[in-house]
């Protein structure tokens, strides 16, 4: 799976503070497993959002809010922009099928920082409508916070192992929720994590990677993670999400301002 990891993904590796963040990027694609984890069933994840270059090109994941909003990371939004990106919702292949969408407007975190990766957090807006099938569906806002020890299940096209290759068929892997504490002191001397992040870590071996940044982190059936970054990839160390539940009220504010009444479709 891959991320921005420190998981931002871009076209080169930036060093921060002695850790690695690894920017959105292009990858050839071959057919294997992610880093742990497992071909998704096709249809079981119906609320994945493929982001892509105008050439097709997989470059971050994202989640569909309702019929209209995506909701992803910032870092895979900066320097993008409605005639750069589209949306393939309805697919669990990134060579064929699903459903095209473009983007009408794109809304980043206005204290997103890219040093600190700190309020790693956008929306998408497509232009039309998306149509929901067995294989589109929208996910919930999440009601409660998540703690330590919780059940989390990630899902992306991310690299399946560093270095390697992003995957045709979509990923999916079962993590734990760490800590913020803990999270903190196993990576103290790589970059600070912040209550606003989710930490996973479960063993060396099983985790995210480049391709799964801006993709969903989900407990009991509602979103409450973004890939953010990391250490790549699943090499003992956490993987760091942003935390939905802390930036719940900036995706409500920021979509019914645009789109009236809809936050009861959200929770």
């Amino acid at each position: 799976m891959a991320f921005t990891f420190l998981l931002v993904i871009t076209s080169f590796i930036i060093h921060v503070r002695g850790s690695i963040i690894l920017a959105p990027y292009d990858f050839s694609y071959q057919e294997s497993r992610i880093v742990g984890g497992q071909d998704a069933p096709e249809g079981g994840i119906p609320y994945q959002a493929s982001l892509r270059s105008k050439l097709n090109s997989h470059f971050c994941g994202g989640s569909i809010l309702n019929d209209r909003w995506i909701l992803t990371a910032a870092h895979c939004t900066v320097g993008q922009s409605s005639r750069s990106m589209q949306v393939v919702v309805g697919t669990n292949s990134l060579k064929t099928g699903g459903d095209r969408y473009s983007v009408d407007s794109i809304i980043i975190h206005q204290d997103y920082d890219s040093y600190l990766i700190t309020n790693d957090v956008s929306l998408i807006k497509v232009t039309e409508s998306i149509e929901f099938t067995d294989k589109i569906k929208p996910i919930a806002l999440p009601d409660h916070d998540t703690d330590a020890g919780a059940s989390l299940l990630l899902s992306g096209w991310g690299r399946l192992s560093y270095p390697g290759f992003l995957p045709n068929q979509l990923q999916m892997i079962n993590l734990t929720a760490l800590s913020t504490e803990r999270c903190q002191s196993l990576m103290n001397k790589i970059n600070p994590v912040y209550e606003t992040q989710i930490c996973s870590l479960t063993k060396s071996g099983e985790g995210a990677c480049h391709g799964d940044s801006g993709g969903p982190l989900v407990e009991d059936g509602r979103i409450v993670g973004i890939v953010s970054w990391g250490m790549p990839c699943a090499r003992g160390y956490p993987d760091v999400y942003t935390r939905v539940f802390a930036f719940k009220d900036w995706i409500l504010d920021n979509i019914s301002s645009q789109d009236g009444n809809v936050v009861q479709n959200l929770e």
